[in-house]
């Protein structure tokens, strides 16, 4: 017993003071990047203060011991700072991303301004093409689920198409807004690096570009939802989507990113269930799919997600007026 009495303070010492180094850790590693990825016009300036303050805190904290206090109130004032840095719709946009859409709903008929639909030659050479688009929500009678991958892993960036039986899919991208010169960082886009946009389009643009022109493995998988269901969050996203239009937010990778507002949003219309690990790690999201029932499970998920890659179907039918029929072609059959 005397032993034990002797061992347990020393295991909670050593516990608690691991829990103290992680989150000194945690507080210069955040400060550290806050201020790497701040609004600070000098690109020079940024990471010479982001490596001083993360060698003071170290010093600080570790070494002298004398000037935790001054830790803390750098950290605080850093924390002020970041909470001024504010989103904007005013900045040099890319092309892709310069119109933000905007939906005008009349009763059963909804127009859509900033509808993007390219004509692309190669990812970064296209010819720039906004469209407005009418449709009739009575007439919205399924909805699609895409998931792209820029790489292998278990991120990836998925999508929604709304299908229509008068008219083409409308698909819908919730994605960063960057610069010209921007490209997306995930790490950056948790510092308030990207404004989000919702981009509306066509799925020969949408999806035509993923696959064809970035090279992503682009899988389509249809949901069981149902119509109602479907005309639900089609009305909650055209909401968001005015919203975006007249107040900017920020891009937020754990946030306020694709996957998650799609989850999000499909809880606002009516869907049940927790959150999953998969809807971060969202390159898993399928089997995600699959497991709850959401799409079809009469094929094993292994060969539902083979045929399920529309690539070799979206080269071939590239510049083709029936691209999104085409691509669904080889797609299994849904179930009644």
């Amino acid at each position: 017993m005397s032993l034990l009495r002797g061992v347990l303070p020393r295991s909670f010492g050593w516990l608690i003071a691991t829990i103290r180094f992680l989150c000194w850790a945690a507080l210069i590693t955040w400060t550290t990047l806050a201020i790497y990825y701040s609004n600070l016009p000098s690109a020079g300036l940024r990471p010479g203060l982001a490596g001083a303050f993360a060698a003071f805190a170290v010093w600080a904290l570790w070494l002298s011991r004398q000037w935790r206090m001054s830790v803390i109130v750098l950290f605080l004032g850093v924390v002020a700072w970041w909470i001024t840095i504010r989103p904007s719709h005013d900045r040099p946009w890319r092309p892709e991303v310069a119109v933000m859409p905007r939906a005008f709903i009349d009763g059963d008929r909804v127009r859509l301004t900033g509808v993007r639909n390219f004509d692309y030659r190669t990812r970064n050479d296209f010819t720039v093409r906004y469209e407005e688009r009418e449709v009739l929500l009575s007439h919205l009678t399924a909805l699609d689920f895409y998931v792209s991958y820029f790489m292998a892993g278990p991120v990836g960036h998925t999508f929604l198409s709304f299908i229509f039986d008068n008219a083409p899919p409308l698909s819908i991208s919730i994605e960063t807004r960057p610069e010209v010169g921007e490209s997306f960082a995930p790490i950056a886009s948790l510092f308030k690096q990207f404004e989000l946009i919702y981009v509306v389009g066509d799925e020969h643009d949408l999806v035509g570009v993923r696959a064809n022109y970035r090279h992503e493995a682009v899988y389509l998988y249809r949901l069981n939802t149902s119509p109602d269901d479907a005309r639900r969050l089609l009305l909650v996203y055209l909401t968001r989507i005015n919203e975006l239009a007249d107040r900017p937010e920020f891009y937020h990778l754990l946030t306020n990113s694709c996957t998650i507002n799609i989850v999000r949003y499909a809880n606002a219309a009516g869907r049940v269930g927790r959150l999953d690990v998969r809807h971060l790690l969202n390159g898993l999201i399928d089997g995600y799919l699959y497991y709850s029932g959401r799409i079809d499970t009469t094929l094993s998920f292994e060969e539902l997600r083979r045929r399920s890659l529309i690539n070799e179907a979206a080269q071939a039918a590239d510049n083709a007026p029936d691209f999104s029929q085409r691509i669904r072609a080889s797609l299994p059959t849904m179930p009644h």
